[in-house]
């Protein structure tokens, strides 16, 4: 495995991050019965690529020199 990618395209980040959340509210008291950890990862994972997708979009709009 040579290749590397931004942390915020890891899967397993994301994973991590979902499961730190559920620790930390179960610890808050919050409840955490009947959340699906994949599909919250999944969600999470959706939003950012649609996130990523619009500032892209954003960028290359308000870009003032040309892709070379």
């Amino acid at each position: 495995m040579t290749a590397s990618k931004p942390w915020y395209l890891s899967r397993t980040i994301w994973a991590s991050l979902v499961t730190i959340l559920t620790a930390a509210m179960g610890l808050m008291g919050m409840s955490g019965v009947g959340i699906d950890d994949a599909a919250l990862t999944d969600a999470v994972l959706q939003a950012v690529t649609a996130l990523a997708g619009v500032i892209a979009l954003f960028g290359r709009l308000s870009a003032t020199d040309r892709i070379g």
